[in-house]
């Protein structure tokens, strides 16, 4: 299993003018908690953090956090990105206390699609209705993601939320918490058929000339009021 290791330090100025000047030096602010210790303002650096966010297990391990007192096993709980840039602007760590259930957000992978039998023999299209699914578990139980095998899909068919198995010792939580087991993760469908523009500008076309004109008044009539010399 792949390791994440994140250095950090204390951060001491607070507020949104402390933060923008922390980011132009090439920090991000961010803040531990959890575990049932107090919250901590942190700042790491933006360079370090980034070489890690292009790796999808990112998301879902235990992480390490070094603070210069000693190293803390997190998990990332929130990441805010700036909306046009490519920089990080805030990220928030929960602190993992071994004997507490997580709630955690993981990768769904799906598997055999090159041999689904809906797409091979039915001409579908596989529709990913989720891509990732929150669970609950022991950190000890956290898996890096979540197989979905999608082989004896036929046309039509869907996998829902029942359907999906999930490693021992782990739990959907929409299901935990009395979620509707019904709900669709992914299906096999027809593909749509796409118009182009031009196509709906011709039919539009043809379908006025079709139409009969609407009949006018009697335009020959003179209208009420009119003199008729």
């Amino acid at each position: 299993m792949e390791q994440f290791e994140i250095v950090a330090a204390a951060r001491d100025a607070k507020g949104k003018g402390a933060s923008r000047r922390l980011r132009r030096t090439g920090y991000i602010p961010g803040i531990l908690y959890g575990a049932g210790k107090d919250p901590v303002n942190i700042q790491l650096e933006h360079n370090d953090v980034v070489k890690h966010t292009d790796v999808e297990a990112f998301y879902s391990h235990i992480l390490t956090l070094t603070l210069p007192e000693g190293s803390e096993r997190v998990v990332l709980k929130d990441m805010q990105r700036h909306p046009h840039k490519a920089r990080i602007m805030h990220l928030d760590f929960l602190r993992v206390d071994e004997n507490e259930q997580l709630a955690m957000r993981i990768p769904l992978h799906f598997i055999n699609e090159d041999v689904c039998v809906g797409v091979k023999t039915g001409g579908g299209v596989i529709s990913h209705v989720m891509t990732e699914l929150e669970i609950l578990c022991l950190p000890r139980n956290l898996p890096e993601y979540i197989e979905v095998d999608v082989e004896a899909l036929e046309l039509g068919d869907s996998l829902h939320l029942s359907d999906i198995s999930v490693p021992e010792g782990v739990e959907i939580a929409a299901l935990a918490h009395g979620g509707d087991p019904g709900q669709s993760v992914v299906s096999v469908q027809l593909p749509r058929i796409e118009v182009e523009p031009e196509e709906l500008e011709e039919e539009a076309a043809v379908g006025e000339g079709d139409e009969p004109s609407a009949p006018t008044e009697a335009a020959d009539e003179p209208a009420a009021g009119e003199d008729d010399s």
